[in-house]
């Protein structure tokens, strides 16, 4: 799993359809942080949802579910995982405070019905704690406009070559770079693979995001090469612009291969 707010996504989604129970869901979090809280963003989403402000609710994990459950509710409402970095900015409401949040994070949940108000989580680690803030927002129509699975499968496959070939190149260019580079990626992926999915993600989802872990271990690695090493600021800037397109597929696999349970 490649985030809290994944994770949040994936096994809330899995809980409202009654394929898992609410403690399946904390399980789950708890694999992030042992302590889960949840505030409203600012005073009008405190009185539309009940939730404190500006202090989190004490209550942990079991007040962020029934936030989720109470914006979840209405007919034809969605849960929506957000991945933005810089330049990508898909699936956001544009010029809003989640937005702003989200993109700080690299991570969100929308949820809520399209065309209405919903709500949009973000998580902030805070020692022990991950804090949830949820704010207001109003969700557009979801124009699917998002790879399907075949085709995010097919370019998992694609950006693991590309991505075994970039890193090769950054470690010959780096003066002083170099270490165990399959080791570090090996690592990395320990640290995704200790996360569960939900029983009933496909074979091909959990195939796409398996790639798409690997894909996000070597490119991590990679970028890490640089800073070890003495590179020139157009070095780096090569650099950047190897990974960014790698970057972007991986988000585009992760966002499919969840949109699809």
């Amino acid at each position: 799993m490649c985030s809290p707010s994944a994770t949040l996504a994936v096994w809330v989604r899995s809980w409202l359809t009654g394929d898992s129970s609410p403690d399946d869901v904390i399980d789950a979090l708890h694999e992030w942080a042992p302590i889960h809280v949840v505030r409203a963003a600012d005073p009008a989403i405190a009185g539309r949802t009940g939730l404190s402000w500006p202090e989190p609710e004490s209550a942990g994990a079991t007040t962020l579910l029934k936030a989720i459950r109470d914006a979840a509710t209405p007919p034809d409402s969605t849960i929506r995982l957000v991945l933005p970095a810089p330049g990508d900015v898909r699936g956001l409401p544009i010029g809003t405070d989640f937005a702003g949040a989200a993109i700080e994070a690299g991570e969100g949940v929308i949820i809520g019905t399209p065309g209405h108000n919903g709500s949009g989580l973000v998580p902030h680690l805070t020692g022990a704690a991950m804090l949830w803030t949820v704010h207001g927002v109003e969700l557009s129509p979801d124009t699917g406009e998002r790879q399907g699975l075949g085709e995010a499968e097919y370019a998992m496959r694609e950006a693991v070559r590309d991505a075994a070939e970039t890193l090769g190149v950054l470690q010959r260019v780096s003066v002083g770079g170099g270490g165990d580079a399959r080791r570090s990626i090996e690592s990395e992926l320990a640290d995704l693979a200790r996360h569960r999915y939900p029983p009933e993600l496909s074979a091909r989802a959990q195939r796409v995001l398996d790639s798409a872990d690997r894909v996000a271990a070597i490119l991590t690695v990679a970028e890490r090469e640089p800073a070890t090493a003495s590179v020139s600021a157009s070095g780096a800037a090569a650099s950047e612009d190897l990974l960014r397109p790698l970057w972007s597929a991986v988000r585009s696999a992760r966002l499919a291969a969840y949109a699809s349970t």
